[in-house]
């Protein structure tokens, strides 16, 4: 029996391209019956503002071939058959060893994204011309049980404040769920473990003035119901869903770059695969001149050194990373106390 198929025209910098999509009515959200096709559509309709965060940088892809409610895989290295408009960049992973990893450059490359059951993407802070080295520092405002996206709202401006006073501008958007990511854009001149102090850096400020409300704790037993300053977003290999990349929940909302002037009132449920098309055709894209003055981390990386010769040490790495220089035992809290007695 012959599968369904379908070919779409995709505009891209090289002329139009064709790109076929097998089973274009499957239902990837259920409850809204979005399918294959209006999500590849989606992406053709977004894909300016897409590339322009997502593109020319490293990206794994969240695979779902049976719809959100179905089991999902990560695509980080090119499958064989990837089209010639599939680029690739080596990069080097936290073990030390290297790999090619998938580039997205043209709107076809989203598309055909598309077509492998990608619903998020997930892009590297580096670009391809120096991967080791970020060209965006990012700060991803976690809220708790307890909290909410409006606690993360509350706490937001606060952190842009901070790092004004670092010298640098911050962008945000929302995570497509509860959270806030906000984005700086810096000069690639530190790699990514310098990256990560100078997040840390900010986040302790962050938390001095706000130690009701926000927290650096990595283990969750000790945040309690307030904002955590998820400072391992910024190690090499971890990434949160980009810019205009649909979530895998219920609603399709989508990861959207939003202005200050729209956080008090914003609602995430509303940035949605559905809505997010006419958002930017009616307003543009927030993050369109982003790039434009890059800022630099010397002066968080001047706080992290003052907190380490206070006492502040080095903070918890994810459980997949080798053992780093100065990091504390990785183990709970509770779980330590209780060995010690």
């Amino acid at each position: 029996m012959v599968s369904e198929r379908v070919t779409l025209t995709v505009p891209g910098p090289e002329g139009d391209r064709e790109v076929g999509l097998s089973s274009p009515n499957r239902v990837l959200w259920p409850e809204l019956g979005i399918t294959k096709r209006e999500l590849a559509e989606y992406f053709i309709a977004v894909a300016g503002a897409f590339l322009a965060a997502n593109g020319d940088r490293p990206v794994s892809l969240e695979r779902f071939p049976d719809g959100i409610d179905g089991d999902s895989f990560f695509s980080k290295n090119p499958p064989k058959g990837a089209p010639g408009f599939v680029e690739t960049v080596t990069v080097r992973y936290n073990s030390g060893r290297r790999h090619p990893q998938i580039v997205l450059t043209e709107p076809a490359a989203i598309v055909w994204a598309a077509q492998m059951n990608t619903v998020v993407f997930h892009p590297w802070a580096s670009r391809t011309a120096n991967t080791d080295n970020p060209v965006e520092l990012r700060i991803d405002l976690d809220p708790q049980p307890g909290t909410d996206f409006s606690d993360a709202a509350a706490v937001a401006p606060a952190l842009r404040d901070v790092l004004a006073e670092a010298g640098l501008t911050a962008f945000l958007k929302t995570s497509g769920s509860r959270g806030i990511h906000v984005f700086c854009p810096i000069e690639p001149a530190h790699e990514f473990l310098d990256v990560r102090h100078a997040v840390i850096a900010a986040g302790r400020e962050l938390e001095r003035r706000m130690p009701d409300r926000v927290t650096t704790n990595w283990w969750k037993e000790e945040r309690g119901e307030r904002i955590f300053v998820d400072f391992n977003q910024a190690n090499r290999d971890r990434t949160m869903a980009g810019a205009y990349s649909p979530r895998a929940l219920p609603g399709a909302t989508v990861a959207t770059p939003i202005t200050w002037d729209e956080l008090a009132d914003a609602d995430p449920a509303a940035f949605t695969v559905r809505t997010v098309p006419q958002r930017l055709a009616d307003i543009g894209d927030p993050w369109a001149d982003m790039s434009a003055s890059p800022g630099r981390i010397d002066t968080l990386l001047e706080w992290w050194q003052r907190d380490l010769d206070a006492g502040l040490g080095e903070l918890p790495f994810p459980p997949e990373f080798p053992k780093m220089p100065g990091e504390p035992p990785r183990v709970q809290p509770s779980r330590a106390r209780r060995a010690d007695d």
